[in-house]
């Protein structure tokens, strides 16, 4: 049983199906929660492609089995050895898998792990930027491999989703968020998902420290 990862990667305790807002993407969360064998998201940084993978993980190994993720944008520089002997683990998560594309070691080292976990009937989940046909793989079987399964292309968020999605992140941190505040927040910081989580961590923070609710004035003094 048990997590693998490269060196220096841990999952966050947000890392998790509750915490993640599906909007109109709740059919992707379905498939990457549910028993789907294979399949790939696509989607800019920041619409939750990272959180969906590591909450597969989260929740396989919490179901007793093991599962495996690599996080390609953070380690593409390591040997492709780090990855032998993940086909015997009941999920194998690639994340950012384009940074590798047109590296061909990398390459044929996905292409037989893919092919020797499915083999035997592991769960293959993997996200990139576009859909596996344009990201410029040397290997054209290796693209037809990730495109096997359905092919999820995850939309960012309107407002009134960031809202809900910070009132959501907020609930499970254990405090409340008022509308006026996530409101002004979108107005006021950076619109992407991880800005805008980065400084709910910061409010809530601020709140604890200084014994304050959660109002704008609060919020005014940390951007």
């Amino acid at each position: 049983m048990g997590l693998q990862l490269p060196l220096g990667v841990g999952l966050p305790d947000s890392a998790v199906f509750a915490t993640y807002y599906a909007g109109p993407n709740a059919g992707a969360v379905a498939a990457v929660a549910g028993a789907e064998p294979i399949l790939f998201l696509v989607g800019a940084a920041g619409v939750g492609k990272t959180h969906l993978l590591q909450a597969a993980c989260a929740a396989t190994t919490g179901a007793g089995l093991r599962a495996a993720l690599l996080p390609l944008a953070q380690h593409s520089s390591l040997d492709p050895a780090v990855i032998d002997g993940w086909d015997a683990f009941d999920l194998v998560c690639v994340d950012d898998v384009d940074a590798v594309a047109g590296d061909a070691a990398w390459e044929h080292a996905l292409f037989g792990i893919y092919n020797a976990l499915r083999a035997r009937g592991g769960r293959w989940l993997a996200a990139g930027a576009d859909v596996p046909s344009v990201l410029g793989f040397a290997l054209p079987d290796l693209a037809s491999r990730l495109a096997a399964g359905p092919v999820f292309v995850l939309q960012p968020l309107d407002d009134d989703g960031r809202v809900a999605a910070l009132t959501l992140r907020a609930h499970q941190r254990g405090f409340e968020l008022p509308e006026e505040v996530a409101r002004y927040l979108l107005k006021h910081a950076p619109r992407d998902m991880n800005s805008l989580y980065r400084v709910l961590d910061d409010i809530d923070r601020a709140s604890l420290s200084q014994q304050r609710k959660v109002t704008i004035p609060l919020l005014k003094s940390i951007l």
